[in-house]
């Protein structure tokens, strides 16, 4: 039985970006956790009748969000623990979500996005240095979508890694990242199972890639599993707050429908350095537990 930890910022993180893989190898009997980093207290409410959540003065939200991702957690099957936890019974994190760039929310005290990256890092070194992952996987360098959090994740993760000593450190490292290929059969995909009448945006073929699309010989790992897909669309619909579940996609608050492919890519790194690593293979390989340096 091998030890997955995965490392993101925001409650709904871990499923929109891992829970194909979380699910994976809960479903085949290994120990899988996710480290949560803040409550999201800034996150967008799509349903209307939640809408007062952003409102409250006394921060309801973050409480709220935490209640979805207890839920989507016990879906995927997995673990949970909040990053440097204290009070309510280790339910409430250190810090607090930052919001986007330039939003007055990361000017908060607590804000994690400007707390010390060796503070941070820290606390995450002294939790690997406690439960010993064989897997972390994380956000690349960009944060995915360049979310002031998830950079500040991946920083720290990163820092963490390199103050244990090597036999500390795990024996696989990825961040997170989707072939090219599969984006463009997402959006073919989408322009043909999305009906009008949902009211969301399909992304087009000529539209921009996120930071965090590679090309595809760039991607060393991948989990694809269409019983996992099932568990990360049942977690997924926990997050109401923050998504909108439909047949085989979802969408955001921003209304731009996203595919449920039931597939992940990763890239392999340096546990040391936090540098991708060059493919070992011409394939991809199958899953995050083979092809150790």
């Amino acid at each position: 039985m091998a030890r997955l930890l995965f490392v993101h910022a925001h409650p709904d993180d871990e499923t929109l970006a891992t829970g194909v893989a979380i699910a994976h190898y809960v479903l085949r009997g290994h120990d899988v956790e996710v480290l949560t980093a803040t409550l999201g207290e800034e996150g967008e409410v799509i349903p209307p009748e939640l809408a007062p959540l952003t409102a409250d003065p006394d921060g309801a939200l973050g409480p709220f969000r935490r209640g979805e991702l207890a839920t989507a957690i016990a879906r995927l099957g997995a673990r949970h623990t909040f990053l440097g936890a204290f009070g309510d019974r280790h339910l409430t994190p250190r810090w607090r979500d930052s919001g986007m760039a330039g939003m007055p929310s990361a000017h908060h005290p607590r804000a994690f996005a400007a707390a010390d990256v060796a503070e941070v890092a820290s606390v995450v070194a002294a939790y690997l240095r406690d439960r010993r992952p064989d897997v972390v996987v994380t956000y690349d360098r960009e944060g995915g979508y360049g979310h002031p959090d998830h950079i500040q994740t991946r920083r720290a993760v990163e820092a963490a890694l390199e103050r244990l000593q090597p036999h500390e450190r795990p024996a696989h490292f990825f961040e997170i990242v989707t072939p090219r290929s599969w984006v463009d059969d997402d959006r073919r995909w989408l322009a043909e199972h999305v009906p009008p009448q949902a009211g969301l945006q399909v992304p087009g073929s000529a539209e921009p890639y996120a930071v965090s699309v590679v090309d595809d010989d760039v991607v060393t790992h991948v989990v694809i599993d269409d019983a996992a897909r099932e568990r990360q669309e049942s977690a997924l619909a926990a997050h109401r707050t923050q998504v909108s579940v439909h047949d085989g996609y979802y969408a955001l608050s921003n209304s731009i429908a996203a595919r449920l492919s039931g597939r992940e890519a990763f890239v392999r790194l340096d546990p040391a350095s936090g540098d991708r690593l060059p493919p070992a293979s011409e394939l991809w390989f199958d899953g995050l537990l083979v092809g150790a340096p």
